[in-house]
């Protein structure tokens, strides 16, 4: 490990949070000789410290820092406090996910170009297409030990799958299995081999699973390059006279506060926290918020068209068995109009434990539907439907004009209405979702609204036109040349996918470039 490094030491890339983007980020660098420091609100927890308990598990990992939230969606009605369901500890909500491991299609990086001009809509193409990106696919997928790629064979049905599938089989779905998992089906890299023990979110007691936390961290810190500062919580980015950034302030564990000088930054703080640093940043030179000369940080806040559908059946299903969502059907994922919508959707399987499904399926409907769900519980199969969401400018991350948090800094406001397209499919896939279960003799299906965001994406978006967003194709700041965006916020569009695999080879890209840069002198 690194001894730590000088605070004022500027020679140092400092990397603002560990998750898929930052933890990765933060690897690559140490492994090409980049003397790294990472800041992490959250502390450490590896696979001996997680609990198999929902609530105590959701009080050990997640991110419960004041937000506020805007908005029509059932989100800001039901959980105002709490919009998304991420992590705040070392490899940040690679901890808390499920592990579902696919790349965007060829389309999504282009859907202004495929999908034409959608009233109301913010849609842009990429400037990056699936061809720049497919190398950095490979080596993620190699690097996460992904399923059904590099000969490595995929993880075994449990019974909510086993049902998905013969549904899927009835209906003519052609494309339904156990999925794309960064989820070990047999030992690999030191790690064993998933044990079938359910309920992924509460971060894996074997380390089958992919996790920065155990993977790319320790390998980091092992080259003598990488410093991880725990509890380190970051507030603020310093620029100089000229608009460069040349440090981080943060608080400690005491609240103490601290600069930490930087050759450059790169932000890595999840959709909402990120945008909301850069906005606190302003400063002579950032009047409006660091990076965001075009008035863009913060908005096209995208969090997937999410829903998901329930079955009651006659047998016990016990659908928390096995890996939560090593099931999918890809059929919806495709772009046709001809159904009401542009884009798609994926259907994965779900559980969650009594605990969350009480707490989500319908919070406040405690009559005679909820509590027979509730009773049905062990005979209940459960799929999450996932797809890509309309960016637009209206949805979007701003500072609290009166909330503030415990730095007495202000907290993020999560604003977000549905777009027509988002509810269309929506109504599209509970109709799909239950179709499955009823071609396989349900006895009840049940659709339920969306959870607390996991899949947080947009506001500091790639763009090729500075004016249109606010960093470029790779995730360099249009206004800032030493200032990178590295997480899924920077993403130009959602896709119809679970975002980590891509957040991971577009770090895996950017360590590339940033490395050539410094390399050159011009960093």
């Amino acid at each position: 490990m690194a001894a730590p490094y000088d605070l004022n030491d500027d020679s140092v890339v400092v990397i603002i949070g560990t998750g898929a983007g930052g933890g990765t980020l933060a690897n690559e660098l140490a492994q090409k000789g980049i003397d790294v420091v990472a800041l992490e609100a959250g502390g450490r927890y590896l696979p001996d410290d997680y609990v198999n308990d929902e609530w105590d598990s959701f009080g050990q990992l997640a991110w419960l820092d004041a937000r506020t939230t805007s908005g029509s969606w059932r989100v800001s009605k039901d959980f105002s406090g709490l919009p998304a369901w991420i992590v705040k500890a070392v490899g940040g909500s690679t901890t808390h996910w499920a592990g579902a491991s696919l790349r965007f299609q060829d389309h999504e990086f282009r859907v202004r170009s495929e999908y034409g001009d959608i009233a109301g809509a913010s849609l842009l193409d990429w400037p990056i297409t699936l061809a720049d990106l497919e190398p950095y696919y490979d080596n993620a997928e190699n690097r996460m030990g992904t399923t059904r790629t590099n000969g490595i064979p995929g993880l075994p049905g449990n019974n909510n799958f086993k049902i998905m599938k013969a549904g899927a089989d009835k209906l003519g779905y052609k494309d339904c299995h156990t999925g794309r998992m960064s989820i070990n089906s047999q030992p690999r890299d030191g790690r064993a081999a998933c044990q079938q023990l359910g309920f992924c979110f509460q971060g894996c007691k074997f380390g089958a699973k992919w996790s920065t936390a155990y993977t790319e961290i320790p390998a980091g810190e092992a080259t003598g390059k990488l410093e991880v500062r725990e509890h380190a919580h970051a507030l603020t980015i310093e620029t100089d006279d000229s608009g460069k950034v040349t440090g981080v302030v943060y608080a400690d564990k005491d609240g103490n506060r601290h600069v930490q000088k930087a050759r450059a930054v790169c932000v890595a703080g999840n959709s909402i926290e990120s945008p909301r640093l850069l906005l606190n940043s302003a400063s002579a030179q950032h009047p409006d918020g660091l990076a965001n000369s075009s008035g863009q940080v913060g908005r096209n806040y995208m969090r997937h068209m999410t829903g998901s559908v329930y079955a009651v059946f006659d047998q016990p299903v016990r659908m928390w068995r096995g890996t939560t969502m090593a099931g999918i059907i890809t059929d919806e994922s495709r772009n046709d109009p001809s159904r009401g919508f542009v884009g798609g959707y994926e259907m994965e399987t779900l559980s969650l434990g009594l605990p969350f499904m009480a707490a989500f399926l319908n919070p406040g409907a405690w009559g005679r539907s909820f509590t027979a769900a509730m009773d049905g519980y062990e005979n209940m199969a459960g799929m999450w439907l996932v797809g890509e969401d309309m960016p637009q400018e209206t949805n979007r991350v701003t500072l609290h004009h009166e909330a503030k948090d415990q730095y007495g800094l202000p907290v993020p406001n999560v604003h977000f209405d549905d777009h027509p397209n988002d509810i269309a499919m929506r109504n599209h896939a509970y109709q799909q979702g239950a179709a499955v279960y009823d071609a396989v003799g349900a006895t009840r299906t049940f659709p339920t609204p969306p959870y607390p965001s996991t899949h947080n994406l947009g506001t500091n978006r790639m763009s090729e036109n500075p004016r249109d967003g606010v960093v470029n194709k790779w995730g360099q700041a249009h206004d800032v040349a030493n200032l990178f965006i590295s997480d899924g916020s920077q993403f130009t569009t959602g896709g119809a996918e679970n975002p980590t695999l891509t957040i991971v080879a577009l770090a895996i890209r950017q360590a590339d470039y940033l490395a050539d840069q410094m390399s050159k002198g011009n960093l």
